[in-house]
């Protein structure tokens, strides 16, 4: 693990699009992988990814 590729709050807020609160609450309710460094919340920037690879919705063909 890169400590560079760690993440804050706030940055994950604006990858996702979500507000902060939106953010603590999946941590608060587990929902989403985070790292614990003292009083930080911290989240690896593949957990990210991974996260927003899972929402994605692939393209329908619509030539059948």
């Amino acid at each position: 693990m890169e400590l560079s590729k760690l993440l804050t709050v706030r940055q994950v807020a604006e990858l996702t699009g979500w507000q902060e609160q939106t953010v603590y609450q999946k941590v608060h309710l587990r929902e989403i992988e985070y790292i614990k460094l003292g009083r930080n919340i911290r989240f690896e920037s593949k957990t990210i990814q991974k996260l927003i690879d899972l929402g994605r919705v692939p393209v329908l063909d619509s030539r059948t």
